[in-house]
């Protein structure tokens, strides 16, 4: 199992976020408890091209969910992690099957990125306020949450899980 961490930049983590402390809190010990138990931590960050590139002011990692040493960070341009990004090809290296994911949006990159593990045959675990999002001219936060992990997501492309489980999952996977 891996933990990736997505999208979690600073110019996009803001506390407009649905649940922003929980998430805040919640990604900060899923971090910790990965690192104690050497479950391999891997970042994506978003590079669009415009606002959120490479050498622009936000463009790094969220300072509490910061990388350590020697922890791999992949870089992607469209929604999907696993698209172009080099991100699939290392994880097929590793024969990794199994991959915990948090991270923003909700209802953007989160989504695909599901989708497209699923569809690669990957094993998606999504710890219940690990992944966040605005709100839209749609659905409120609350609502995007809601809906993508209680009724698109669960058993259909990933393992929806309380906080609880995910924390027993990178503590028992050696």
């Amino acid at each position: 199992m891996v933990l990736l961490v997505v999208d979690t930049q600073e110019m996009i983590v803001t506390k407009d976020l649905y649940q922003y402390e929980a998430f805040v809190m919640n990604v900060t010990k899923l971090l910790y408890t990965a690192r104690e138990n050497q479950i391999e931590v891997i970042y994506v960050r978003q590079d669009d091209g415009y606002e959120l590139t490479k050498g622009a002011e936000g463009f790094d990692i969220f300072d509490a969910f910061a990388p350590e040493a020697g922890e791999k960070i992949f870089d992607k341009h469209v929604n999907s992690a696993f698209k172009e990004s080099g991100l699939l090809e290392y994880l097929q290296s590793k024969m990794e099957k199994q991959v915990m994911i948090v991270g923003l949006q909700t209802d953007y990159c989160i989504d695909a990125t599901i989708k497209c593990g699923f569809e690669h045959g990957l094993e998606m675990i999504v710890p219940a306020y690990g992944n966040t999002t605005l709100d839209n001219e749609f659905m409120t936060g609350e609502q995007s949450y809601h809906y993508y992990n209680d009724k698109m997501w669960n058993n259909r492309y990933a393992k929806c899980i309380t906080m609880v489980d995910a924390l027993q999952m990178l503590s028992f996977i050696k």
